[in-house]
């Protein structure tokens, strides 16, 4: 091993955005100890991994990665392999059993712990500062961590405990320095946004945190992630319709609509309850785009419960829908129903429900043909520069293709735009001069 990697460090981040907030978290602390973080392993000492524990996917995706890493110090590529996270936080005692190759598990959030085993020393003066890996003009501000939610199906609250909001000042300070280096996007993320508050304020307070963040001069757009739909906020509704600075958008996983799947997974809302949000949420928030994701193959889940999925999804005609595969998990209280739907039932609905989203999307965004808009430059690809609009969130919603040609944008600026052009997902569009 080359003397210049000693003080090299890569982190592997795996999961979703919240994750990556504990790496950019993490990484402006090992900077501050004068730790040099690497995109490879091939110039470094050590690997950190910051494993996903959602689902099984996810469980295998972080479970071959450690192996990789163990297999490269048995190599001598690399002298130390430390994994934190989600997965480790759950199954801790099983890992450190089964992959003795680790040199040592910490769980979640345990910052202080990770930058000692490398020697060094928190430093609390920089709680809160990031080393942003997103592109430099949109953030992610994890406003809460955990869950209180009894939903029969998730390992969260095993994982990240319970939930736990942090002090308006505190993201105010943290939205600052964010702004300082140029984030223009807000993305609101926790596990559950709408609980935010009710532990340190006495209620749910996520309009007044929306509306101190807005006063920032240099945010311009504030987007809503992880909306629980059970105790949605009147309030925060107003904010959002009324506040020009957050998106008209949300993303509220429902999971279901059927009131028996919906009674077993214990998520607290009905059919008739969900179908009056969705309206109350369309008739106040003007031209809102609505994402939400469903669970699919849940253990009972029957064919006409799916055929009353399905007949909701061409009803509401969701502007974005991800659909998950029901994954069976320990510990967890729908664990004792077992996995009665095969993988094969599973992949059968997931595949149906996003034939007909397809269709709805194609629907929508040939009706955006001709309107004019406001875009923010995210990257160019090839002979496109690629774009979102206040419908997009960065990763998992589409995009907003201009042409590169005779045109030159800069990234992680404003443009304002006409949709020329669709396809299923992604918009087609031209310079307004």
């Amino acid at each position: 091993m080359k003397e210049e990697n000693k003080n090299k460090i890569e982190i592997i981040t795996l999961g979703c955005s919240k994750n990556v907030v504990d790496y950019e978290r993490l990484s402006a602390q090992l900077k501050a100890n004068n730790f040099e973080i690497s995109d490879t392993s091939e110039d470094s000492e050590s690997i950190i991994i910051n494993t996903c524990g959602f689902i099984d996917a996810a469980k295998e995706e972080s479970i071959n990665t450690i192996l990789e890493a163990v297999e490269l110090k048995k190599q001598g590529k690399i002298k130390k392999v430390v994994v934190a996270g989600c997965l480790s936080e759950r199954f801790k005692d099983d890992l450190q059993k089964e992959i003795p190759g680790v040199d040592i598990f910490f769980g979640t959030e345990e910052y202080e712990g990770i930058v000692k085993e490398f020697g060094g020393n928190l430093k609390k003066e920089l709680l809160g500062e990031r080393e942003l890996t997103t592109p430099k003009h949109y953030a992610y501000l994890k406003i809460s961590e955990g869950c209180d939610n009894p939903c029969s199906f998730c390992a969260i609250p095993l994982m990240r405990g319970l939930h736990k909001s942090k002090p308006i000042e505190d993201l105010v300070r943290e939205t600052e320095s964010l702004s300082k280096k140029g984030v223009k996007e807000l993305i609101i993320i926790g596990q559950d946004t709408t609980d935010y508050g009710k532990d340190i304020y006495g209620k749910r307070n996520l309009a007044e945190l929306l509306r101190k963040l807005s006063e920032i001069e240099n945010i311009q757009w504030i987007r809503l992630l992880y909306a629980y739909p059970s105790h949605f906020p009147d309030d925060l509704i107003d904010e959002i319709a009324d506040n020009p600075k957050v998106c008209n958008y949300i993303d509220i996983p429902l999971q279901h609509i059927s009131d028996n799947v919906l009674r077993s997974m214990r998520r607290g809302i009905t059919k008739k309850t969900t179908v009056n949000l969705v309206k109350k949420l369309k008739a106040i928030i003007p031209n809102l785009t609505l994402r939400t994701t469903f669970i699919v193959g849940y253990p009972n889940e029957t064919e006409n419960d799916f055929n009353e999925l399905k007949e909701f999804v061409e009803e509401i005609k969701f502007d974005r829908v991800g659909i998950f595969n029901y994954s069976v998990e320990e510990n967890t209280p729908s664990f004792i129903l077992g996995n009665p739907n095969s993988d094969g039932i599973k992949e059968e609905r997931k595949n149906t429900l996003m034939e007909i989203q397809k269709e709805i999307s194609l629907e929508k965004n040939k009706k955006l043909i001709g309107t004019k808009m406001r875009v923010i430059i995210d990257d160019i690809e090839g002979e496109y520069f690629i774009g979102r609009s206040e419908r997009d969130a960065p990763e998992v919603d589409g995009e907003v293709l201009i042409k590169a040609q005779n045109t030159m944008l800069k990234i992680g600026e404003f443009y304002s735009i006409e949709i020329v052009d669709c396809n299923d997902y992604d918009l087609f569009a031209k310079l307004i001069n």
